[in-house]
């Protein structure tokens, strides 16, 4: 398949051949009529509470970096123990992943959302009351498995209940509220206990588990469980109690009709050739982003400005105050500028990053430009951490919910889902070996990770923003 063809395909819905016949063609027709687009209470108060998710996912992204030393001189850590304690929340994170796509098709998204946060919850507290590496070891466990479901159902849900013109700002909430989490956690934690720490990882849990008793489901997947009248009410809830949604109901239910045509239910449904261009995109986006080395600079940070020379309290401070700018501005970018821009943007910031802190650790080896190590690696952390938040963070978990249709996408969000966690595991329990071996040479691999990521995101990723969930699957589809 040529690139031109996919991207004509996702920009016009409509021209060309369809490989199915008329019943496709009459579908994308039917596809390309205004979806109502009002912005209600319900959906911006709905989509607030989903990415209370997402703020949980953020602390246990961060937290293992501040409060490395507390909890090694309090429970009488070794080097080696604490590399499980951090590492293990991405072995958590891959049963999670393997869960997260059947339990959000079988019980709906919002019990999905409760179930995860009862992980998460008791994980936070059995982190916060830990007496010792096995509590500590098992909250962490139980953290991982809440946030890998939380990972493949907030995204979902929010690309199921928001307006096309809308989706991409309302989904890079969810990175925003990451990047939150992530920065409160890193800059408290250098002022305050690892506990109570711990317990302010608590709070998001429960402020998501009391908000979903107040938000509606998905209509989309209530319209793919037969549950017509449900499926009205929920979707006249989100968009207004005076806007008109015949049209986009209609869009949904002439998608679900096609959809009820096809086998649904077998993993190996996934490996159709209509789904093919779909699952490299969905695979190759998680694989590269985990490849990069992310979880192991977020998870180790303070760590690797220890090695540099630089106060791991002020390099941690410093990072985190940029963090949220950053994100606020890739919320406004991702409906304006589109999906591929910002991952190009990106993976390019990620691929210079990177080789500026390899450059950084080999001049350390060097007496005549050892001193230049820890400008270079803060520097090189801070245009990381930039380009890492402006899109690889959290666009491919956007791109995933838009372009897998409703009766595969609790298989391919497990598989993509599953690829990320356990890459992230491969990654993060290799870094300090890695970073044992050749610290230069560490960063140098993930730098040549990124610049492959974006020759991939220039090949392979089509543009999403400005189209309906059923026109971006139709379009993918058509063209296979």
């Amino acid at each position: 398949m040529e690139r031109e063809s996919l991207e004509e395909g996702l920009l016009t819905g409509r021209h060309g051949p369809s490989s199915n016949g008329t019943l496709r063609d009459s579908l994308i027709d039917n596809l390309n009529v205004p979806a109502a687009s009002s912005l209600t209470p319900v959906l911006v108060f709905s989509t607030f509470v989903a990415v209370c998710g997402s703020f949980c996912y953020g602390c246990s992204l961060g937290y293992s970096s501040p409060v490395q030393k507390g909890i090694m001189e309090d429970l009488s850590l070794s080097v080696s123990a604490y590399s499980v304690f951090g590492s293990i929340m991405t072995i958590g994170g891959t049963v999670g992943a393997i869960l997260s796509g059947n339990i959000a098709d079988l019980i709906g998204r919002k019990r999905t959302m409760w179930f995860s946060e009862v992980f998460c919850t008791a994980g936070w507290l059995s982190v916060a009351f830990a007496e010792n590496a096995f509590w500590l070891d098992i909250g962490r466990l139980l953290i991982g498995i809440g946030v890998a479901i939380i990972c493949y159902v907030v995204p979902v849900y929010i690309a199921e209940i928001t307006p096309k013109s809308h989706r991409g700002s309302f989904a890079s909430a969810n990175q925003l509220m990451t990047t939150s989490g992530f920065v409160l956690i890193f800059f408290t934690g250098t002022i305050i206990s690892w506990r109570m720490l711990a317990v302010i990882g608590v709070v998001p849990s429960v402020v998501q588990i009391i908000g979903l008793f107040f938000i509606p489901e998905s209509p989309r997947w209530l319209a793919k469980s037969g549950r017509e009248k449900e499926f009205k009410a929920s979707l006249k809830s989100l968009r207004g109690k005076d806007s008109d949604i015949s049209e986009e109901a209609a869009d949904i239910r002439v998608y679900m009709e096609t959809l009820e045509q096809r086998t649904e239910g077998s993993f190996l449904e996934l490996f159709q050739r209509r789904y093919a261009n779909a699952l490299i995109i969905g695979v190759g986006l998680m694989l590269l982003q985990q490849l990069g080395g992310s979880s192991g600079m977020t998870y180790y940070t303070g760590s690797i400005f220890k090695e540099a020379g630089i106060s791991s309290n002020l390099g941690l401070q410093i990072l985190a105050i940029v963090q949220i700018p950053v994100a606020i501005l890739g919320l406004f970018l991702t409906d304006r500028t589109g999906r591929r821009p910002l991952l190009l943007v990106s993976a390019s910031g990620m691929c210079f990053a990177c080789f500026l802190q390899g450059l950084a650790f080999w001049f350390k080896e060097l007496p005549n430009l050892k001193e230049l190590t820890p400008s270079l690696v803060l520097i090189g952390f801070m245009i990381g951490g930039t380009a890492l938040t402006m899109g690889l963070a959290g666009i491919p978990w956007i791109i995933m919910s838009e372009i897998f249709p409703l009766n595969v996408k609790a298989q391919a969000g497990s598989l993509v889902t599953l690829i990320n966690w356990s890459t992230a595991w491969i990654v993060t329990c290799s870094f300090n070996f890695m970073m044992q071996w050749s610290s230069a040479g560490t960063f140098f691999f993930f730098s040549g990770i990124a610049g492959v990521t974006v020759l991939f995101v220039a090949m392979l990723v089509p543009e999403t923003k400005g189209r309906t969930l059923e026109e971006i699957q139709a379009s993918i589809a058509r063209f296979l």
